[in-house]
């Protein structure tokens, strides 16, 4: 169904209010029974998203089942066998003063909410934040990005197979229809993309104070010192740094570098591309694309006037960028600046920890941080300095595939965070209540107060 116009967009708003209060989501059998039917529908299409994500982003089917579909489903399987434990109410510790009470955490669903999803992991981006907003039991308008149009076809045909257009619909279009949805007073919002788009969305649930989860980006660091083993640094890095072209938000956004091994280092990086995509990228089978052509721009005059010591190879036609290495980039430069979001990769030198306080120090938070090192000092020193959504050391983007982690950014690089139980409690409201007896009530609690109050103090203080 067509979503392309106010009214038709309020119809969907106002279809999911009233399923909503139907409060058929409430039941923690019929999530269940949903999320064991889109895992389901999800496999039954499961060749069709491969060929989805091929045709928008080139990806080979070994990436889109590693990075995708089995990331989903692995995120599916955990609700379905944890959620009748996470939706039941749990005690909290009491306080003497209500005493005697009981005490309890009970997590309910927002409501109507809303998720805008983007373009580099168009299916698992997507589908796990919506597997846990339906397991909180809430109902969701999922707006896929226009960038990847095959995959949010596929999307569609697997929601609208397994859901009442009440329960979950996927709205597709561009900028302005996700304009017209968020005029609406969304109960819940998650948006994962720009940190420019996400000051938009945020202005907008602020309107109506809508509470929100914030995936975003950011530079990423990377910092190998002169203990880190070489050649498998080089290998974890160019692996994480090119999946998916380097449109990934938790790669690897620039090296900085141990002088003693920069040269090292570079010609490993160097090796490792070639063995992996071999000397001509372009022709192998396992390097994506760029998603369109304005990224592909944007890439493009990035990297203009760089010292690009290796790749730096283009085709427009097919949206083409093959691995880059650039040299020492001036830290003021766009480079430098700005989110790479692609496969590009800077690599700067530094010669003790105090230059890398420097480059760091003033930088915004970003959604992760890694570091190569043999030193657990060293290790241990920069996690505890800097401010980031997740570190990895020795490895890198390895933390999304963990979903006993919350993944989720800080500052400018995102708030909120999900994945397993935190995507449910991402979704759900945590609502406290109380339980009293009759029997007992706390001596001068009622007017007219005693006039001492230095014991009452000490009681209230204390109990």
């Amino acid at each position: 169904m067509k979503y392309n116009s106010d009214k038709a967009v309020a119809n969907l708003y106002q279809k999911q209010k009233l399923f909503f209060n139907t409060q058929v989501t409430q039941n923690t059998a019929f999530r269940i029974q949903k999320l064991k039917a889109l895992m389901k529908e999800i496999q039954r299409q499961e060749k069709d998203i491969y060929k989805a994500l091929n045709n928008d982003l080139r990806k080979s089917s070994f990436e889109s089942m590693t990075s995708e579909t089995v990331l989903v489903e692995k995120e599916i399987g955990k609700m379905i066998q944890m959620l009748p434990l996470w939706n039941r109410p749990y005690r909290a510790k009491s306080s003497l003063i209500n005493f005697p009470s009981k005490d309890y955490i009970i997590s309910e669903p927002y409501g109507n909410t809303l998720i805008i999803s983007p373009w580099n992991y168009p299916f698992q981006l997507a589908i796990t934040p919506l597997v846990g907003a339906i397991a909180a039991g809430n109902t969701v308008v999922l707006k896929p990005s226009e960038f990847a149009p095959h995959t949010a076809t596929v999307i569609q045909s697997i929601i609208e197979a397994v859901f009442d257009e009440g329960h979950v619909a996927v709205v597709k279009g561009d900028a302005s229809t996700a304009t017209m949805l968020l005029k609406k007073k969304w109960d819940y919002i998650m948006f994962t993309g720009s940190t420019a788009i996400g000051k938009i969305i945020a202005k907008a649930a602020a309107e109506h104070l809508t509470p929100m989860t914030l995936e975003l980006g950011g530079k990423s660091p990377c910092i190998v010192d002169e203990s880190a083993p070489i050649s498998i640094t080089a290998k974890r890095l160019v692996w994480g740094k090119f999946l998916n072209c380097g449109q990934t938000c938790i790669a690897p956004d620039y090296l900085l570098v141990q002088e003693k091994i920069k040269d090292q280092l570079t010609q490993e990086l160097i090796l490792y591309i070639k063995k992996y995509f071999g000397e001509n990228q372009q022709d192998s089978a396992d390097y994506g694309r760029i998603a369109h052509q304005k990224h592909f721009s944007k890439l493009k005059t990035t990297l203009a006037n760089q010292n690009v010591i290796y790749g730096g190879q283009t085709d427009e036609k097919e949206f083409f960028f093959g691995p880059t290495l650039v040299n020492n980039p001036a830290l003021d430069s766009k480079l430098m600046q700005e989110e790479i979001f692609g496969p590009i990769l800077p690599i700067i030198s530094y010669q003790n920890e105090d230059e890398i306080h420097e480059i760091l120090q003033n930088r915004e938070r970003p959604l992760a941080f890694y570091v190569f090192s043999k030193r657990k000092k060293f290790i241990d020193k920069l996690f505890q300095r800097y401010s980031f959504g997740g570190g990895v050391a020795n490895d890198s983007i390895i933390q999304f595939a963990n979903d006993n982690l919350p993944f989720g950014g800080v500052g400018h690089s995102g708030m909120g965070a999900y994945h397993g139980k935190y995507s449910f409690k991402n979704f759900s409201h945590e609502k406290p209540v109380i339980k009293r007896s009759f029997w007992f009530d706390l001596p001068g609690r009622y007017a007219p107060y005693p006039k001492s109050l230095s014991l009452l103090k000490f009681l209230l203080k204390n109990l």
